[in-house]
C-alpha cells in the first residue's frame, strides 16, 4: 500500500456457520477487508475477536488485523491506525521468534504493512523524522526479507525527494544499453519501474510515450528498469535465460512505442528505490535529483506537471 492509495476495497460472501476450521481460516482475513472496505470496524474487530477466541494469534489473523490499521489511515484516523499498526507488529515479532518471515505470505504482509501504517501516522502528524528512522532501523532488520522493499518504498515516500538518486545497476539489460544517471546530469529523467506481469505498466505506456514525444525538446531521457520474477507465460516457473526471452517479448509487443527506451535488469535496483509497487514512477530533474517519486500508476496530467517541473532550468 501506498500511503496514497485507498485500493483495498473487496466484497466477499460472509463466512457460513459450519465450515471446516481450515476454510474458517483461510477466510478470517476476506472478512476482515470486507467490513473496512464498508467501514464497520466493530464487525471487523467482532471478526477479529471471535477468530483469536477460537484459533489464537495466527498469520492470517495478524494480517487481518494490519487491514484494520490500513484501514484507519486511510480515514485518517491516525491515531487509532498507530495503535492497530503496533498491536500487528508486536504480535507479529511473538510470532518471529517461533518462525521464519518468509515461512508463508501472511506473516510478511501483516509486518510490512504494520511498519508502513505507523510510519504514516507519524510522518502525517509531524514526525518525519521519526518515521524515517522507524523505517531505517526496520531496514537494518528485514532489508535481506521479502519486506526490505517495501520499507525501502515507505522510506523513499518520506525523504527520497530532493536527494541525489542512487544510481542504476546496469550489468544486464535490453535494448539500448543504459546510461549512468551521473551523464544525464542536464537532462529531465523518467524512470519507469514495470514489470512483466503488469496490466497497470502497459497501461502507462501510452501516456509515457505521449509525454517522452512533448518533451523531447527538453531532452527528457526514459529508462524502464525491471527484474527476474522467476516465472514468465502463465505464472510457469522458468530459468533466468526463458525468463528474459519472455520479457523482451512482452517489451517488444507491449513498449513497441518506447523503442529506444533503455530497460536494466536486475532486482537491486528495486530493491535501492523500493519498487514494491509496479509501476513505480521517478522523476529526476536536471540536477539528479529525485523531483517526484510515486508507488502505482499516474494520470497524463500528472506526470506531466511532473516532468515540466522537472525540466524547469
Amino acid at each position: 500500500m501506498a500511503f496514497r492509495n485507498g485500493t483495498w476495497r473487496l466484497t466477499v460472501v460472509g463466512i457460513l456457520l459450519g465450515i471446516a476450521s481450515l476454510a474458517a481460516r483461510a477466510g478470517i482475513v476476506e472478512e476482515v477487508r470486507a467490513q473496512v472496505g464498508q467501514n464497520s470496524y466493530s464487525a471487523a474487530e467482532a471478526e477479529l475477536r471471535d477468530y483469536k477466541a477460537r484459533h489464537g494469534v495466527t498469520p492470517e489473523y495478524l494480517e487481518a488485523l494490519s487491514w484494520v490499521a490500513r484501514g484507519a489511515a486511510a480515514m485518517k484516523q491516525f491515531s487509532q491506525a498507530a495503535n492497530y499498526a503496533r498491536e500487528t507488529r508486536s504480535l507479529a515479532e511473538q510470532l518471529l521468534t517461533r518462525q521464519r518471515l518468509d515461512t508463508e505470505p501472511h506473516l510478511p504482509i501483516a509486518l510490512g504493512a504494520a511498519y508502513e501504517v505507523q510510519a504514516q501516522a507519524l510522518s502525517e502528524t509531524g514526525k518525519p523524522a521519526e518515521a524515517a528512522a522507524l523505517l531505517r532501523a526496520a531496514l537494518a532488520k528485514y532489508r535481506n526479507t521479502s519486506i526490505g522493499p517495501r520499507l525501502q518504498k515507505n522510506l523513499n515516500l518520506i525523504s527520497l525527494v530532493g536527494r541525489p538518486a542512487p544510481a542504476l545497476q546496469a550489468t544486464q539489460y535490453l535494448g539500448v544499453k543504459p546510461p549512468t544517471l551521473a551523464s544525464l546530469k542536464g537532462s529531465p529523467v523518467l524512470l519507469f519501474f514495470w514489470a512483466h506481469w503488469c496490466g497497470d505498466c502497459k497501461a502507462e505506456v501510452p501516456i509515457i510515450a505521449r509525454l517522452r514525444q512533448e518533451f523531447a525538446p527538453s531532452g527528457l531521457v526514459v529508462i524502464g528498469p525491471t527484474q527476474f520474477y522467476g516465472y514468465a507465460a502463465q505464472g510457469n516457473d522458468a530459468t533466468p535465460a526463458q525468463e528474459r526471452a519472455y520479457i523482451d517479448s512482452v517489451r517488444q509487443r507491449y513498449y513497441a512505442s518506447l523503442p529506444d527506451m533503455p530497460v536494466p535488469l536486475s532486482q537491486q535496483n528495486f530493491n535501492t528505490y523500493g519498487a514494491s509497487t509496479t509501476p513505480t514512477l521517478v522523476v529526476l530533474n536536471r540536477a539528479g535529483q529525485v523531483s517526484t517519486y510515486h508507488p502505482g500508476a499516474m494520470p497524463y496530467e500528472e506526470l506531466r506537471a511532473a516532468l515540466e517541473k522537472a525540466s524547469a532550468r
